[in-house]
This record gives structure tokens, sequence and C-alpha cells, in this order.
């Protein structure tokens, strides 16, 4: 699940009830106040401070108000190229091999789910099949040609022709049961 956290907001430190904070807090300050949160260490996640200019009194100075947590993990992602209304002939309807096609958008959770999983069966067919990603927001003709109504939603062409679609985020065994059926 790489793709499906990019940037999260964390609100400040006192935004939370001191009950919730005693397990991740880092020190205590000399009034008793809990200052700053730490966060377990994980995997692909990375703490970014946020400063910010707060004016006090006559002197200005940069105070740390929340952070981001930042997805590092989608270096790691495997990227499944992309096709356009442009490129679509080309690489789809003219393809030798069968093709399966995600149907996506970029402010969608669910394509965001099942990115890895195609990403995934892209290198176990590697050779038997070809996957590409196509981004509705940006080839609304092709979406619009096939009837794409719900996103995600993948397509499997095989001469050209459409012969499969599942819509929605599926397990990883759904889509492998399609791509076997026209193997």
């Amino acid at each position: 699940m790489a793709g499906v956290l990019e940037t999260i907001a964390v609100p400040r430190a006192s935004a939370f009830s001191s009950a919730r904070l005693a397990p991740i807090a880092n020190s205590s300050s000399s009034s008793g106040r809990r200052s700053s949160v730490n966060f377990s260490q994980f995997r692909g996640l990375k703490f970014q401070p946020v400063r910010s200019p707060v004016s006090l009194s006559s002197q200005s100075k940069s105070v740390r108000r929340g952070g981001r947590v930042v997805c590092e993990a989608q270096e790691t992602a495997v990227q499944v190229p992309a096709v356009t209304d442009k490129t679509w002939k080309s690489l789809v309807i003219e393809s030798d091999l069968p093709v399966l096609v995600e149907f996506w958008a970029p402010w969608c959770g669910p394509c965001r789910m099942i990115h890895p999983v195609i990403g995934e069966l892209s290198q176990e067919y590697a050779g038997k099949f070809k996957f590409f990603q196509l981004n509705t927001d940006e080839s609304p003709s092709t979406a619009s040609e096939y009837g794409i109504r719900s996103i995600p939603t993948v397509m499997i062409f095989k001469g050209g022709e459409k012969k499969d679609a599942v819509i929605g985020a599926v397990p990883k065994t759904t889509l492998t049961t399609s791509i076997e059926k026209f193997l």
C-alpha cells in the first residue's frame, strides 16, 4: 500500500489529551506541559516537522506547528506505465499480448489501494501480459468510449477487443482469475 498514503497533516501535540499522548510523549517542559511527540519508527514513513513564523511581541521566531508524515516507500513501488488517449491505439488495441488497463484518477482513494496490486501483477505476468494505467481526468475520451462510470475499473483487452472488466478495489486473487482466463 505504498501509494495509499502521500501526506497527512499532524495536529499540534497540545490538541490531544494527555492520556492519549502518555505512551508516546517525548519530554515535559518545566511547566509540566508536554512539548513534543515522538512517533515510533515505521518503515516507509518519515515525520517532517513544519515550522511557521509566529510573532511574539516585537520578536518574530519560528515555532513548531505540527508536521507531516510522508510515505517514502512510494519510490519502491512498481510503476505501471501510463496510457493516454493519444497512445491508446498503439499500446492497447494493436498489442500482440493481452493488455490489462486500470482506469483511475489521482483523487480516488480505492485507486491508490489497487495500484500496488497492479504493480505486483505486472511483474508476475511480465512477457505474458501488458499492464497500463489510464488517468480518466487526463484522458476522458477513452474512458467515455468504454463507458467508465466508476473507478477503479480494470479492463482486459485481447486482440484489440474488450474481453473482461472488474470494477472496484478488488483482491489480487480476483484480478489473477481474470488474467488467467486470457493467457
